[in-house]
């Protein structure tokens, strides 16, 4: 099973999708670090990546869940995954399953402010939003509650799949 902690960023992808991956015993990636040096340095000079961006990225993030799912191993995967085209593409199976985290954009922009080892500066989080296509087959979650109870009710959510 492959599961996807989807959302703009600062709104808590790697957190909740690393405790999940700890209290599941499952493999954890954080597709940021997938993105190739020159969509990290665009963004970190403020500018929004495009699709031609995004794509090439996409599919290093789609290799890796081939390769979960081809090795028949769990795997929580942060990724922001905005579009519906995206996550179709990023949906192999039906072993993929997408987790949204939303929250107050108030939240989210001190959020991206407070982080300091990040590319992504709080100045994209507009884009994003404006981006975003909110998902009609996930899982979805407000930001508010502490995030052991997120990881709690994922894994209640994970129980219901298998």
């Amino acid at each position: 099973m492959v599961i996807v902690v989807m959302g703009v960023s600062g709104v808590g992808k790697t957190t909740i999708g690393q405790q999940l991956a700890a209290a599941q015993a499952w493999h954890f990636i954080d597709a940021d670090d997938l993105h190739p040096e020159a969509n990290r340095q665009k963004m970190a000079s403020g500018q929004p990546l495009t699709d031609a961006d995004r794509w090439p990225w996409l599919a290093l993030v789609r290799q890796q869940i081939e390769a979960a799912c081809s090795q028949n191993q769990s795997l929580v995967l942060a990724c922001s995954a905005l579009r519906a085209d995206y996550r179709a593409y990023l949906q192999i199976n039906q072993q993929v399953h997408f987790v949204h985290l939303v929250g107050d954009p108030g939240l989210i922009q001190a959020r991206l402010q407070q982080r300091s080892n990040h590319f992504m500066p709080s100045s994209l989080l507009t884009s994003q939003l404006a981006t975003l296509e909110i998902p009609s087959n996930a899982l979805t979650l407000n930001v508010d509650a502490e995030p052991s109870t997120l990881v709690e009710r994922i894994q209640q959510w994970i129980l219901g799949l298998e």
